[in-house]
């Protein structure tokens, strides 16, 4: 999504290998993402809104003013994670945000009562629907991927993290996977030096691809390991090719879960490459450390803030701008939740009024959630009472 992340767990990688959910800018795929998740009847009640005044046209949704006793939940959520996430959208407002930010950072140690009666008295709730008039949109999920990695090729450990190219600006486009994994002479010169870690595994390097940043826990050639993330730099301009879409066109597996994926890399090493190079699109990437106090937040989104677990979401920025509070409702055989949350970031993949991509965090626990997310969910905006609606 945007210059953040785009979106390792052997539950997931089945949710990696078909497509991406979000960041940067190169994120692989105009189309609703396929995770392989399965789709149930929509477990969403039919809700009946009571629009109090006439709706709001944005470029792709409209907002209609509903009373705060439209929005399922209100009452019960926890709002000390979601606080914080509002806290770091404040740190780059909309311009009509800001006089309203002061009054968030000074309700930072309040209690939720306090809260949310300052919430109905300062902001108005907005029911996201189509153009169209639909309210029920869809969700889906992604996470940071968490790898083991080496700074020198040793060990089994040969597969490289490159940065940018030199002589390369991200403008235009530069060689394929298939080149550049193949040692194409000009691409190999370019890529000289630019390795930032080495994995031992390519399926790997492709979770990390498709999710567009990821952590490294890095071992220095002292012996020494450090936590690292690894975050989206550029891509060569290919467009992005789905490898469980491959597979499955070509009937090499009849479902993309996990274990009929990794039972066909481990039955056909020989043809491993072949289905990466698939896909044409390729990440170079910057390294950046993780200071002790950022352990616990996530890599930044498109706002340009870091991204917190449970409480930020991708969205489609012609519906819901950056730093915008949203109230999600979803259900499935997933997720049930009713809650806060902030629109941080969005991808290519994100298209749609009422269409949220939950930020689930990192690692193994997370990309098991993120690879089985994809329900119905309903989405209301707030926005503060007498500004100018964006």
């Amino acid at each position: 999504m945007s210059h953040s992340l785009i979106r390792c767990a052997l539950a997931v990688f089945a949710a990696a290998f078909i497509a991406a959910c979000s960041s940067p800018p190169q994120s692989p795929s105009t189309d609703v993402p396929d995770n392989g998740a399965i789709v149930t009847p929509s477990a969403l009640p039919v809700l009946m809104p009571h629009p109090i005044g006439p709706s709001f046209q944005r470029e792709n949704a409209l907002w209609t003013p509903v009373p705060w006793s439209d929005l399922p939940g209100f009452e019960q959520d926890d709002l000390t994670d979601a606080w914080h996430a509002w806290l770091l959208s404040c740190e780059k407002p909309h311009p009509s945000w800001r006089k309203v930010c002061t009054e968030v950072a000074g309700l930072q140690i309040a209690d939720d009562a306090t809260r949310r009666a300052w919430m109905r008295r300062a902001l108005q709730p907005y029911l996201v629907r189509s153009t169209a008039g639909k309210d029920i949109g869809m969700l889906t999920s992604y996470y940071e991927p968490v790898m083991d990695g080496k700074r020198q090729p040793v060990d089994g450990f040969n597969v490289p993290l490159f940065a940018m190219p030199s002589g390369y600006s991200g403008q235009g486009t530069w060689f394929s996977r298939e080149q550049i994994e193949s040692g194409h002479p000009s691409a190999a010169t370019a890529l000289r030096g630019k390795e930032i870690a080495w994995l031992n595994d390519p399926v790997d390097a492709m979770v990390l691809h498709i999710q567009g940043s990821g952590r490294v826990n890095l071992q220095e050639p002292d012996g020494s390991v450090r936590q690292v993330r690894v975050a989206y730099a550029a891509t060569n301009n290919h467009p992005y090719k789905s490898i469980g879409r491959w597979l499955l066109d070509r009937r090499l597996i009849r479902d993309a879960s996990w274990p009929g994926i990794k039972a066909w890399v481990d039955a056909n090493p020989a043809r491993v490459k072949e289905m990466l190079w698939s896909n044409p699109r390729y990440v170079f990437f910057k390294e950046e450390a993780i200071a002790p106090q950022d352990q616990n937040v996530g890599p930044r989104g498109a706002q340009g803030v870091p991204l917190t677990p449970g409480r930020s979401i991708a969205v489609d920025r012609r519906s819901i701008p950056y730093g915008t509070p949203v109230w999600m409702m979803t259900a499935g055989p997933t997720l049930n939740v009713q809650k806060l949350v902030l629109a941080q970031d969005t991808g290519s993949a994100i298209i749609g009024a009422v269409r949220a991509d939950y930020f689930a965090g990192w690692g193994h626990e997370a990309g098991d959630l993120a690879g089985r997310v994809k329900q119905d969910l309903y989405l209301w905006t707030f926005w503060p009472k007498g500004a100018a609606l964006p």
